[in-house]
């Protein structure tokens, strides 16, 4: 069975904080809310750093085949457009002859996407109505204003904020990061 895994990045400025963020869509769980997700974040980068960052480390955490939900062309067109076999295929350049932007992220994820042979990418578009989109850009916009990442799940529940479960229709219960949401998202 293919999981669906949601990523974003955000920044304020571009260069600037960022901070990227992954959820693991969970079908049938009765709250709607992912249990399986993580953020983190830098302190000088661009957005694009961190939708590569999403990406990567959402590969590395979540096992099995995967389909990786982004709203970053960057990303998605990289692997569907196959844009890496020409920055191979030229030592590290760009169609302009330039150096790629991000290689020392690109190279790593690229390894890990080859060597899996089960992860595939579908853009999604940024800032509609999808909700695990919405999900994530909270996470990686929470994470780049407080300059540090959160785990959701089986190593912990530090949600990111209480922003996270407004969007989602849910509320902040007492409890640091906890959430509980109103409403399902499937």
């Amino acid at each position: 069975m293919v999981q669906v895994v949601y990523t974003d990045g955000a920044c304020r400025g571009n260069p600037g904080p960022g901070g990227w963020a992954w959820a693991l869509v969970e079908e049938g769980r009765g709250a709607g809310l992912s249990d399986r997700w993580a953020s983190g974040a830098e302190a000088h980068t661009t957005n694009q750093r961190m939708e590569v960052m999403a990406a990567h480390q959402a590969v590395l955490a979540v096992d099995g085949p995967i389909e990786v939900r982004s709203d970053s062309t960057y990303v998605v067109k990289c692997f569907n457009d196959r844009w890496y076999r020409g920055w191979l295929a030229r030592g590290w350049l760009n169609s302009q002859k330039q150096a790629v932007a991000n290689r020392d992220l690109w190279e790593p994820f690229i390894d890990v996407v080859l060597a899996r042979g089960d992860v595939t990418f579908t853009w999604v578009k940024g800032h509609g109505t999808d909700r695990m989109n919405q999900f994530v850009d909270r996470l990686a916009v929470e994470a780049s204003q407080r300059q540090r990442g959160a785990v959701g799940g089986e190593a912990g529940r530090a949600l990111a904020g209480e922003s996270a479960a407004l969007l989602l229709g849910g509320r902040a219960t007492g409890e640091p990061g906890a959430i509980v949401a109103q409403e399902s998202l499937f």
